[in-house]
């Protein structure tokens, strides 16, 4: 198996930390596009701030590109997200339900008046 980089995660996170990459990564999410389908869904944006968004994507394995003809295709790379998750977001979570479960166990629940 191979050993991940620290600055393979530093680049995932540095990548989801822009509202608009989550937002191309939405899009990806849903389906496969062209780079002029991306910018067209953009139009706040001009195609060269779009495609900077890409590279940012791409240099984390976010976003994978292969050109069919003149027109490059967009997919998404789940593999990062997952590795994100695994390595953070799921020890973080457990050990977060661990801590409020062994607070339901160390404080019992207050009797109400006039039940039971």
């Amino acid at each position: 198996m191979d050993q991940i980089k620290p600055s393979d995660d530093d680049l995932v996170f540095k990548a989801l930390a822009s509202a608009t990459r989550r937002q191309i990564l939405d899009a990806l999410k849903e389906s496969s596009h062209t780079t002029g389908e991306l910018c067209s869904r953009f139009p706040a944006l001009d195609r060269t701030t779009v495609l900077q968004h890409l590279r940012v994507l791409e240099r984390a394995e976010l976003v994978t590109g292969r050109k069919i003809g003149r027109e490059r295709h967009l997919a998404l790379a789940p593999l990062p997200i997952k590795r994100i998750q695994d390595r953070w977001i799921g020890d973080y979570a457990r050990s977060a339900v661990e801590l409020l479960e062994s607070l339901n166990v160390a404080e019992p629940a207050p009797k109400i008046p006039g039940t039971q």
